[in-house]
Parts: C-alpha cells; sequence; structure tokens
C-alpha cells in the first residue's frame, strides 16, 4: 500500500474518531464515580481490604517528615 492511500486510510479513521459520540449512560457513569460497582462480590472485597487502603494525604506527610528529617 503506498504512502497516500494509508495517510488517507488514517486520516479517514481519525475523522470518525473525532466525530464520533456515543450515547452516554449517566447512571452508569454516576455509580462509577460514586464507588458503588453494584457486584456484591467486589464491593465485600472491597470493604475487606478497606483496611490496607493508603490514604494519599497521609502518605504525603509522611513523606514529608522523612524529607525533613533528611535535611536536619
Amino acid at each position: 500500500m503506498g504512502r497516500g492511500r494509508q495517510k488517507a486510510k488514517h486520516t479517514k479513521v481519525a475523522r470518525e474518531l473525532k466525530y464520533f459520540s456515543p450515547e452516554t449512560n449517566y447512571s452508569e457513569l454516576e455509580r462509577e464515580l460514586t464507588g458503588s460497582s453494584g457486584d456484591p462480590i467486589l464491593d465485600e472485597n472491597l470493604a475487606k481490604w478497606a483496611d490496607y487502603a493508603v490514604d494519599n494525604e497521609s502518605r504525603a506527610s509522611d513523606e514529608d517528615e522523612d524529607d525533613e528529617a533528611k535535611f536536619a
């Protein structure tokens, strides 16, 4: 396949992707953003391992304390 034909094919695909607008499922989006999966097994596993989750804010403060200790 020549370069011109290949470029035209890529342009066609890019144009289709650019103007493609799928139907948005807002209830599914809301469920994803709130963290509820609706799957009882997954929710059970999340609850089981929640104690091991590290909060980003506490991790950041711990790193700041470590940095201060290095330079002290």
